[in-house]
């Protein structure tokens, strides 16, 4: 594998315009017009695997959005790696923040800046050319096998039936995912593990039409009002999550793993230039790096309600709405959780309104061990190109489907991730370095040779 730069330098433009092809197709997988698009990214990975030398590949139904798999089989009696990643984006709301067209994708100050020109189709992508390298150039050590789904934006509702119902197909010895970051670009990691999740959304109720606030404010519940005070009651002073029951599951953390999380670098006056605030919030007892990576977390995502048109308009609204999403640690059950949260906001809320709690969709959390042979393998990968050992992180992200083929596949994943916090995903100006876009396709080669030594 010693001529990977090589190829890389010799092949950038061309693998630069394929990402391009696959970012201009606006893949949003929470917006249901948008479906048509999802099988065209679909039909769009089937032929980037066939290019890059899969044996087959084919778009296959869900009840939901498609998934697209592909493999190569060189011999049934070398370990197989599954890589996984997702086709499908976030929306690019609010747009008037963007500085570019969302789905334009434009390269500037070293950076591709699109929506999923980190999540996760850049990341994706180096996978396919990554692969594409090994094959052409004859040193792919094992098996291969694609699973790129459209659904992971809306915690892959499908997936888990579309695994069942695919066992077999979808043996393998691990799961390859790149859809996580690394500390710095001179800094590798790896993430050992990422948080559960949970998100619903409420309505609150007051009367049954938006009323004069003149004649009626006063005498008359506003809902807003009641929603934001009964949210306000989810949070302690402490940053404390007030539902009953909600940390039953949680496994504290040693203060021997929480003495190995502290030696990774994190510059907290950085982390607040970065996002421009002046203090940070939080659980008191902990850092902000346990914060993200070994607590649960209470947000509230959107709010909503009455009138939000120019101008004024003086109204006691009828509704109010919210979304909600809590992050979980693993031992935590996202189920039991959701009935918890449901049964703790129905019982605060005043006799003046009615609140309804609909979940929307959530995920348990994970732990990939830093002895399983695939960590160590991935851990050799970065250290070569990077030139130091990556650090073990704990990720405050959810991925809900890496737990579900844990559970219904009996494979572990090991996640290597390329993105970087300045990458904005999920938000107006999304980027992806071309240094690090560049430095995982050189990476992953080498992931494959470590993993099939180790296996033998």
């Amino acid at each position: 594998m010693d001529n990977i730069k090589a190829y890389i330098e010799e092949n950038k433009e061309r693998f630069l315009e394929e990402l391009f092809g696959l970012i201009r197709i606006p893949s949003i997988s929470s917006i249901e017009a948008n479906k048509p698009e999802m099988y065209k990214a679909a039909v769009y990975w089937k032929q980037l695997m066939l290019n890059a030398g899969a044996d087959k590949a084919v778009v296959m139904e869900t009840e939901g959005n498609p998934v697209t798999y592909g493999e190569k089989i060189i011999d049934p009696k070398l370990p197989t790696v599954m890589v996984y990643g997702h086709m499908d984006v976030m929306p690019v709301d609010p747009i008037n923040l963007w500085d570019t067209d969302p789905f334009e994708p434009v390269i500037k100050d070293g950076k591709i800046w699109a929506r999923g020109a980190d999540d996760d189709k850049g990341q994706a992508f180096m996978h396919a050319k990554a692969f594409e390298y090994m094959v052409k150039n004859n040193c792919l050590p094992c098996n291969v096998k694609f699973m790129i789904e459209g659904e992971e934006e809306v915690g892959s509702p499908n997936l888990p039936k579309f695994c069942e119902e695919h066992k077999e197909m979808l043996q393998a010895d691990v799961i390859l995912v790149s859809d996580t970051g690394m500390i710095a670009p001179d800094i590798p990691s790896i993430t050992t593990g990422l948080r559960g999740l949970m998100y619903w959304e409420v309505e609150v109720t007051g009367p049954n039409r938006d009323l004069h606030s003149g004649l009626f404010g006063g005498a008359v519940a506003n809902p807003i009002n009641v929603l934001a005070k009964m949210i306000t009651q989810m949070v302690d002073d402490n940053g404390h999550i007030t539902i009953p029951g909600f940390y039953d599951d949680v496994i504290e953390v040693t203060k021997e793993e929480r003495a190995m999380m502290a030696e990774a670098p994190f510059d907290v006056e950085e982390y607040k230039k970065a996002i421009d605030v002046k203090e940070l919030a939080g659980e008191k007892g902990y850092t902000p790096s346990e914060h993200t990576g070994i607590r649960p977390s209470f947000d509230v995502c959107g709010i909503w309600g009455g009138y939000i048109g120019e101008g004024a308009k003086t109204v006691l609204p009828s509704k109010a709405y919210a979304k909600i999403s809590t992050r979980l640690v693993p031992n935590q059950n996202w189920e039991k959780i959701s009935v918890l949260f449901k049964e703790h906001f129905e019982a605060i809320a005043p006799d003046c309104v009615k609140v309804v709690v609909t979940p929307l969709h959530g995920g348990q959390g994970y732990v990939c061990p830093i002895d399983f042979p695939a960590y160590i393998a991935a851990d050799k990968a970065y250290t070569e190109v990077y030139g130091k050992r990556p650090v073990p992180v704990r990720s405050g992200g959810s991925i809900p489907i890496i737990s579900s083929f844990e559970e219904i596949l009996g494979i572990k994943s090991v996640l290597m991730g390329f993105g970087l916090e300045s990458d904005a995903i999920h938000s107006p100006n999304e980027n992806f370095p071309l240094e690090q876009f560049f430095n995982g396709i050189n990476t992953i080669p080498l992931f494959y040779k470590y993993f099939a030594e180790l296996k033998k």
